[in-house]
């Protein structure tokens, strides 16, 4: 990837919103992955006229390389699911113990966050809905892979995978266990999710609440 294809999340949002508008029916939510996926999943929602929420996910990364995934945890209201990466662990030797002791401290992380955008809402109903899952992109798809682990629980309608960037080899694996992904971009050599934008700042919790609370007042 030569050139930043986006100027930032709410460019691709708007991007990845227009090629998705008017190939969904029935009811709709669309869920980002925050914090930068939700970011995103608010110019899907508001392209698709859908009602905004989130679907809360944490990366484990390796205890010496914490950008690296060895898994994922997410959780809707009291279901939590943890997805492994076999091969990242092996090549990395990470004992049960260790890995445990990452998934509770990233599990607490991800509590915290739920109160914090959530507060005292009820989790998400997504039963017989279709639900679009959206994220800033695909790297290893761990965080994805937990999602709709998660998800599958909740008895969907429909689950759409939405993203503007990501590995083509973790989308056609995505393409398994969703009941269609979409990727506006999937580079030859995709060395890292940012890569794809001209600004990929970090967003903050604050920008996550300042989105839901402004797709709840439009919806």
């Amino acid at each position: 990837m030569r050139r930043a294809a986006f100027a930032d999340r709410r460019d691709a949002g708007r991007a990845l919103g227009a090629r998705l508008a008017g190939t969904l029916t029935g009811d709709v939510i669309v869920l980002g992955l925050p914090r930068g996926g939700a970011v995103v999943a608010a110019e899907v929602a508001a392209a698709l006229g859908a009602r905004l929420d989130v679907l809360l996910v944490r990366k484990l990364g390796l205890p010496r390389q914490p950008e690296l995934a060895m898994g994922a945890v997410a959780a809707i209201g009291d279901a939590v699911e943890t997805v492994r990466s076999a091969e990242v662990l092996a090549a990395a030797g990470i004992d049960e113990a260790t890995f445990a002791g990452v998934r509770d401290r990233e599990l607490a992380e991800l509590r915290r966050r739920q109160a914090a955008y959530r507060g005292a809402r009820p989790a998400v109903d997504v039963a017989g809905r279709t639900v679009v899952l959206v994220d800033d992109g695909l790297a290893t798809g761990a965080t994805v892979r937990a999602a709709l682990r998660v998800l599958a629980g909740r008895r969907p309608a429909r689950t759409v995978v939405a993203v503007p960037v990501g590995s083509l080899t973790v989308v056609r694996e995505l393409e398994a266990l969703a009941d269609q992904v979409v990727c506006l971009l999937t580079p030859s050599s995709l060395r890292a999710v940012g890569g794809a934008y001209r600004d990929f700042a970090q967003t903050s919790d604050d920008e996550v609440r300042r989105a839901l609370r402004d797709a709840a007042a439009d919806h």
